[in-house]
């Protein structure tokens, strides 16, 4: 009997399989150990966190290359927990008092995730990442087996609880058929993967979930948001036909001629071949954080000038949005000076520790930016991430300008850039008429505004329906924001997970944007999409859904219009 579960897909893509549940082991039984020698117990612990060590290296790399940059990062932050003194230093004692090593570390970790769930925002999240983080040691210290997803049959549709980083990085895009969360939202780790990997996914379907059976078959139709368990034929066939999208080399316009700028999001100089061989236009957000991780001290001058002169040359004929260091405290950086903070999100991130702390940094960055334009073909523009005040902006565009005079003194003939800012806060939203009349650009962050405007950490399971850009305050902000970036002849851009989702490109061209950013696997779709909108349409489509007083009807608009 055909069983239709709701979710949220997170790829444009569908895929039919043979359900194989993961269920992670539930560890050792920790009552039944017996502590040894503490001297022993020490010794195990570490040997344990070295082969951690090694295998988050591991993952880390293959998922930068495989997956991205951006993704990666989480396991950084896997290998700080490995050593944070708060952590270690609990595990230590506990072996010291007489504890097994995995006993030790069951429970410091339980204590910190204990901690981390009682914050707020993104720290809150860090409790998923210690949870993956413990279960990796408890196993590496009783010897357990770890299951290979890597290595799952063809035709295999993945149905869990949850997946971690560490799970999801293991998929195999072209063995597995696809998967289903019983938690999770668009934006979880989950779900990001899934989108740069091509792997059709729904999130969030709850406890219907643990209903569907190993071995049956199921069709994950996330271009519909459903989990059908034993589709009929007619679904068998729909979702089974391959849809080969059309790669795009050449910029698209809407079925009667309106231009829509279709950019990559990317990280590192690495990713760019692959968001030109899918046709990007340009790059859209160029995330210059990852040049500054995972290294013992900031990349000089002269070599930040050769990576954005890679990016520009990729894209002669383009243009290149990169923004400034967005450094905060969610991500650990040895040469800085970052204070832990309640919530990081909320505090001294992007162009606060630019125009403070990181002065020095952002000055060298824009001395790199504009000497690498100066010299290559492109459009280079500049963004500053987390504008909030125009005093921000005024103080960020003077150092421009002080930047300007030093290289033209030095002989550098600097060809200033395009000027712009991320709209990530309500208050930015309210002050957009103001950022616009000083500079060229705006560029929307879907992901930040809707967590700032609906109240709803982008990860936290328990607001995963708030955390939804199709909520009619987000839609607004963006109409608003869209409207006066236009009214002082500014361009105006989305860089969020939202501009790389198909079905929401007609809502997005009758919003009014100018340009759309997305990961790379996803612009051969948008593009298509965009060929086939009716500007005027599209209009009265973004027209009904501003009206519209719930997610819902958002939804059931966009719906009944495709």
């Amino acid at each position: 009997m055909t069983r239709t579960l709701s979710g949220v897909g997170v790829t444009p893509l569908s895929g039919l399989g043979t359900v194989r549940w993961y269920r992670p082991d539930g560890g050792p039984d920790l009552d039944a150990i017996q502590a040894d020698d503490p001297d022993i117990e020490h010794e195990r612990f570490e040997r344990a966190r070295e082969q951690a060590d090694e295998e988050l290296h591991a993952e880390r790399e293959r998922t930068a290359k495989v997956v991205g940059e951006d993704e990666a990062e989480i396991f950084d932050a896997h290998r700080q927990f490995l050593s944070d003194p708060q952590i270690t230093d609990a595990v230590e004692a506990a072996i010291d008092s007489g504890q097994a090593a995995e006993v030790a570390v069951d429970s410091a970790f339980g204590d910190a995730i204990d901690q981390f769930e009682g914050m707020e925002g993104r720290m809150a999240e860090r409790a998923d990442d210690l949870r993956d983080l413990r279960d990796r040691l408890l196993r590496l210290l009783s010897g357990g087996e770890r299951i290979d997803l890597a290595e799952l049959p063809a035709g295999t549709a993945v149905l869990a609880e949850r997946l971690t980083p560490s799970d999801t990085a293991q998929l195999d895009p072209d063995r597995i058929a696809g998967f289903a969360t019983a938690t999770g939202g668009r934006t979880s780790h989950a779900a990001i993967f899934a989108r740069s990997l091509g792997i059709p996914a729904i999130v969030g379907v709850g406890e219907a979930l643990f209903e569907v059976e190993d071995g049956v078959e199921v069709a994950v139709d996330a271009e519909n948001d459903t989990l059908v368990v034993g589709p009929d034929e007619e679904t068998r066939e729909r979702v089974s036909e391959k849809r080969d999208v059309e790669i795009r080399r050449e910029r698209v316009e809407t079925a009667d001629g309106v231009e829509i700028e279709v950019a990559a999001n990317v990280g590192t100089t690495a990713e760019i071949q692959g968001t030109v061989d899918q046709g990007a236009d340009g790059i859209g957000l160029y995330r210059t954080e990852f040049l500054f991780l995972d290294r013992e001290s900031p990349p000089d001058e002269s070599e930040q000038v050769d990576t954005y002169r890679d990016a520009l040359e990729s894209f002669p004929e383009g243009r290149v949005v990169v923004r400034t260091l967005d450094i905060g405290g969610d991500k650990p950086v040895p040469y800085l000076d970052i204070p832990d903070e309640e919530n990081p999100f909320l505090g001294q991130r992007g162009i606060r520790r630019s125009l403070g702390p990181d002065t020095d940094l952002f000055e060298t960055q824009l001395r790199a930016l504009l000497r690498a334009s100066a010299d290559t073909e492109g459009t280079l523009s500049i963004m500053f991430p987390l504008v909030a005040t125009t005093d921000e902006l005024d103080a960020a565009l003077d150092r421009v300008d002080s930047v300007t005079e030093a290289l033209e003194a030095d002989g550098v003939a600097v060809d200033m850039p395009e000027l712009g800012v991320m709209i990530e806060t309500p208050g930015a939203v309210l002050m957009a008429d103001a950022l616009a009349e000083r500079i060229d650009f705006l560029s929307i962050g879907t992901n930040d505004l809707a967590q700032y405007v609906m109240a709803a950490a982008r990860e936290n399971d328990a607001v995963a329906d708030l955390h939804d850009p199709r909520h009619p305050p987000v839609l607004r902000a963006i109409r608003r924001t869209v409207e006066a970036a236009h009214d002082h002849d500014a361009w105006v851009g989305m860089c969020g997970e939202m501009a790389g989702d198909p079905d929401l490109t007609r809502l997005l061209v009758g919003l009014g944007l100018d340009e759309l950013s997305m990961s790379a696997v996803t612009i051969p779709a948008v593009k298509a999409a965009v060929s086939e909108t009716e500007s005027t349409a599209a209009r009265a489509l973004a027209d009904r859904a501003l009206a519209a007083s719930t997610k819902h009807d958002v939804i059931e608009i966009i719906n009944t219009q495709q």
